[in-house]
């Protein structure tokens, strides 16, 4: 990895690229969504202050748990420009996210527990298919998946409904 000496306080966008990890192209595109910012020189070159490596973790580490880039940029926005998140920062907006990740572990968990049952019919035209109609919410309409509702009884006999 190359040492980039502490009297530099911009970046290239290739140095931000190898210090951080992120391509060159995936920088562009979170400076593009606002989650990191840089300066043009006179040449039109981008240079990225400092801070903007502790962002690009942060942003990494927060897409790598499921969080949207929306949400990120909001919570990036809390924060004070040029200046590096602490680990404090990251504590506090990770714990607004947790509620969040829980949902989607228990969502994830019912999938993992029902995807076999889903499996075995092959066609998810089930009257309560987990995958295709989530608690049943189509059941007091018609029977069979979302895809399935406004066709006649007629059009589901491949599988029938269980």
């Amino acid at each position: 990895m190359p040492q980039i000496p502490e009297k530099v306080h911009e970046l290239t966008v290739g140095q931000l690229a190898a210090r951080s990890g992120a391509a060159v192209s995936a920088l562009h595109f979170y400076e593009s969504k606002g989650l990191i910012s840089s300066r043009r020189t006179a040449g039109n070159q981008r240079r990225y202050h400092r801070d903007a490596l502790r962002r690009v973790a942060f942003v990494r580490a927060a897409q790598r748990v499921g969080i949207p880039l929306a949400t990120i940029r909001d919570a990036l926005a809390e924060l004070p420009e040029e200046r590096t998140p602490t680990r404090e920062d990251w504590a506090r907006l990770s714990r607004a996210w947790r509620a969040e990740l829980d949902e989607r572990i228990q969502q994830l968990n019912r999938l993992r527990d029902h995807l076999t049952d889903c499996i075995g019919c092959g066609c998810l035209s089930l009257a309560t298919c987990v995958l295709s109609n989530p608690d049943d919410v189509f059941g007091q309409r018609a029977s069979g998946s979302r895809l399935m509702v406004g066709r006649k009884r007629s059009d589901d006999r491949a599988c029938g409904d269980r």
